[in-house]
């Protein structure tokens, strides 16, 4: 199942797909979906980021393989960088080098503490595709990731959230720039697995409904500029576009 966040006339909407378009709901994370009898079309849809989360985290030492022996690491993203799709990415200038990276994006969808790989995915919504733009060059005077993960939507989410990814540790992801393929990879070479991260982030912290875990970016980095057009297919899901300004 897909479930979108849309732009509409009377304000942001929740909506689950069907045949003929989006089927406006009231909230995604109850229960018993409530339909609201409101539709839009599939032409006329026009998505926000699909979820407005209270905790956006980071997985840091996963990005390749050759990462471990180091042990997983989080760091806080602040929820101000969450754009959608469409929306301008705005590089800071004069900072170093400014990377896109692909993820696999983790919705929670129940109150999660204290995760075990027995029932960790059991707490999840669904999965989406971010894109964790970084100022790379900062991270060596800033160990924290604030100065070069903060910048005006940083962090894209879209376009919608897939509640029934048969296997989040398998999934491809690729990053185009200005439509060539750049980086092909997946959550499969991922050193820690998205289990792992989940337990490890929620023996620390209690996660709540709507909040998201980016999984690390295995070897789906690329350096970006002004005026390019990126996009992050996630396999399962679909792909997100953002221009850089």
């Amino acid at each position: 199942m897909r479930i979108a966040r849309l732009d509409t006339a009377a304000g942001p909407q929740y909506a689950v797909e069907s045949d003929s378009g989006w089927d406006h709901i009231v909230d995604p994370f109850e229960e018993s979906l409530r339909y609201t009898g409101g539709a839009t079309t599939h032409n006329e849809a026009i998505f926000l980021a699909p979820v407005r989360p209270a905790v956006v985290l980071g997985i840091g030492h996963n990005r390749t393989l050759n990462d471990h022996p180091l042990p997983i690491q989080a760091w806080h993203k602040s929820v101000h960088t969450i754009a959608g799709p469409g929306d301008a990415i705005t590089a800071v200038r004069g900072q170093g080098t400014v990377n896109a990276e692909g993820e696999l994006a983790v919705v929670m969808g129940r109150t999660a503490a204290n995760l075990t790989a027995e029932n960790a995915l059991e707490h999840v919504f669904g999965y989406t595709c971010v894109n964790d733009v970084t100022n790379v060059d900062q991270n060596a005077v800033d160990e924290r990731n604030f100065q070069g993960k903060a910048g005006v939507n940083y962090t894209p989410l879209g376009p919608w959230i897939e509640t029934g990814l048969p296997d989040p540790e398998r999934v491809a992801i690729d990053v185009y720039v200005n439509g060539a393929a750049k980086a092909t990879s997946g959550t499969f070479n991922l050193p820690s697995s998205v289990v792992d991260c989940l337990i490890y982030v929620t023996s620390w912290l209690t996660l709540e409904p709507g909040d998201v875990v980016m999984t690390g970016a295995p070897a789906t980095v690329v350096p970006v500029e002004p005026g390019d057009r990126v996009d992050i297919t996630v396999e399962g899901i679909g792909t997100l576009s953002n221009r850089v300004a």
